[in-house]
């Protein structure tokens, strides 16, 4: 018994310093090769793990917080050998997961998806460019799974038609915008539907007539050319 558990203590000793020999290696090059692991400087709590392959992250790494002398993981990438992108995860402290999509290095590119703090369902999806510039539609749901934001992008900037809605589907706000500005006719509505205010934008600042609803009928108008003060209400 007494010779088993010398055996056994020679056989822990020697895996461990296998194990401590074949992580946090360089390659002829000085470039990280193999199972790398890192911990907090001046702690024992892991910050992240992966493999490299001559330099360049391949397979899954995992990062980590420390949150209350624990490591809690809080994102994931997956790397391949053909390229920079990777498909990343970031999560809660909890583990539920917050966001996913794809990354070259540090920039977002292509579909990414962001979730509802208390469930699975979506709360915004985006696009992105490969420079990390919004581009298409972008969508923000409520809990219910309805649209609440609705709006367009070119290169990173708003364009077009932008809509917000209630959770019953209706129309709260419908702007145009151009190059990332307000231009055009913006409108407003009641949570029921009906126009409230209308008007159109130049360049990001009211210009012209601004009309003002009540129960359907107007009752005010505001004359912003050229910066004009003038109102005139309706009887």
């Amino acid at each position: 018994m007494k010779y088993l558990n010398v055996i056994i203590g020679l056989f822990l000793l020697v895996t461990s310093i296998i194990s401590a020999q074949t992580i946090n290696q360089f390659d002829a090059n000085e470039k990280r090769h193999g199972i790398w692991r890192k911990n907090f400087e001046g702690t024992k709590i892991l910050r992240y793990e992966g493999t490299f392959s001559h330099g360049k992250e391949i397979g899954l790494f995992k990062f980590y917080k420390n949150i209350r002398n624990k490591a809690v993981l809080t994102a994931s990438r997956e790397f391949n050998e053909n390229n920079n992108i990777a498909e990343v995860k970031f999560y809660t402290s909890r583990g539920k997961l917050l966001s996913e999509g794809q990354m070259d290095g540090k920039t977002y590119v292509g579909t990414w998806k962001y979730y509802q703090k208390n469930s699975d369902k979506l709360l915004t999806i985006e696009h992105y460019n490969n420079d990390g510039k919004l581009v298409g539609e972008r969508f923000v749901y409520y809990p219910n799974g309805e649209i609440a934001e609705k709006q367009n992008y070119i290169d990173g900037k708003l364009d077009g038609e932008s809509f917000w809605y209630s959770e019953n589907k209706v129309v709260l706000k419908a702007f145009i915008y151009e190059n990332g500005e307000l231009h055009g006719v913006s409108k407003y509505y009641s949570v029921t539907g009906d126009l409230i205010i209308e008007g159109p934008y130049k360049r990001g600042k009211k210009d012209g007539i601004w009309k003002y609803y009540e129960n359907g009928k107007l009752i005010k108008e505001k004359d912003f050319t050229y910066k004009s003060k003038y109102i005139k209400n309706k009887k």
